[in-house]
């Protein structure tokens, strides 16, 4: 009997057990993550049972707990730090901008800080305006510092391993719906659609693409929290409307890592870039901006954004699923560019 695949919990749990045993000088700081309870999301159980001293409950101070976790950076240690909910990075955002991605630089020559600041984010679980959002579009454009999102495509040991082998402040979004997903093995997404990675071993954190074999009509550009959605319109796109789609899913958001999109987008006449966040100033308007400028000459519409509803978000989840983006929202983007193009002037 075949073993099924791993929850992402599991897997994020896993690699963090993993670079606690291979770094002495690691530490995981955040509120509640200690046994028993082992953290609001239980990413974190077993973790200080099984590396006492090294993994710390804190008081309730985002803010407080940040600036530990640099401080220990910024003396040769490594920090890990979750926050509850991503919602409340907010309150750590001056020792993200402030403190951690410049000390990077600032003290006049090149200065390491192992850094990694996680945050369970984004919607789908009914929690209501101030525990559901994706705050990730503001720390984009920050310099010295990179931006991940957790993925069911990627292995958590070698993202671990890669924000703490840069040397320099990493935000990890991770979103919550998907802790409890399983993690995708063996290059098959389901009946349809395969997935490999771009120009990179199976092992590392790079690039992921789904696609079904064939041409390609359309690119669509999302990170992990939203691939499974992408997904769910990819299919209905293909089997009723005879679409085809690329999704490729980045590991590290920003700095964005354009040549594996490039690549990807070889074929596809149309570019979707999706995202939980509200519009304005994202990480997508980013990846837009990046692609225009190279593919301008052969895409056949402007690069197409998807976001989220301006609105707050319900706690209802009826409510909910009309503010998120939904693999509606992003089937009807899609269409929508495709008609536009075909329609007379």
């Amino acid at each position: 009997m075949t073993a099924r695949p791993e929850r992402v919990v599991e897997n994020l749990n896993r690699a963090l057990h993993e670079r606690l045993r291979a770094d002495p000088r690691l530490y995981v700081l955040g509120e509640d993550i200690a046994d028993p309870y082992g953290g609001a999301f239980k990413v974190t159980r077993g973790l200080s049972d099984a590396h006492p001293g090294r993994v710390i409950t804190t008081p309730i101070s985002e803010n407080g707990i940040t600036g530990v976790a640099a401080g220990l950076a910024l003396t040769g240690d490594a920090a890990i730090v979750e926050i509850m909910f991503g919602d409340f990075a907010g309150l750590a955002f001056d020792q993200v901008l402030n403190f951690a991605s410049k000390s990077v630089s600032m003290y006049g020559r090149p200065h390491p800080m192992r850094l990694v600041v996680r945050l369970p984010s984004g919607g789908g679980r009914g929690y209501g305006p101030t525990h559901s959002q994706s705050l990730l579009k503001h720390f984009i454009g920050i310099p010295g510092l990179s931006v991940f999102e957790l993925s069911p495509f990627h292995d958590n040991r070698a993202v671990l391993a890669r924000m703490l082998d840069l040397g320099e402040p990493c935000v990890f979004v991770e979103d919550k719906v998907l802790y409890t997903r399983r993690q995708a093995e063996g290059g098959r997404v389901d009946d349809l659609f395969d997935h490999g990675f771009l120009g990179a071993p199976d092992h590392a954190p790079a690039h992921v693409y789904v696609d079904a074999e064939g041409e390609v009509d359309c690119l669509l550009v999302a990170p992990g929290g939203v691939a499974d959605r992408a997904v769910a319109a990819m299919r209905e796109l293909l089997l009723h409307h005879e679409i085809s789609c690329r999704l490729v899913v980045p590991s590290r958001l920003y700095p964005v890592e354009a040549e594996p999109l490039l690549a990807a987008a070889r074929g596809a006449s149309h570019v979707c870039v999706v995202e939980e966040s509200t519009a304005g100033g994202t990480w997508g308007a980013e990846v837009a901006h990046v692609l225009h400028e190279r593919l301008w000459g052969r895409l056949r519409r402007p690069v197409r954004l998807v976001h989220s509803a301006d609105s707050v978000i319900p706690a209802a989840v009826h409510l909910e699923r009309e503010v998120l983006v939904q693999a509606g929202t992003i089937r009807d983007a899609v269409l929508a560019d495709l008609r536009a193009e075909r329609s007379p002037v």
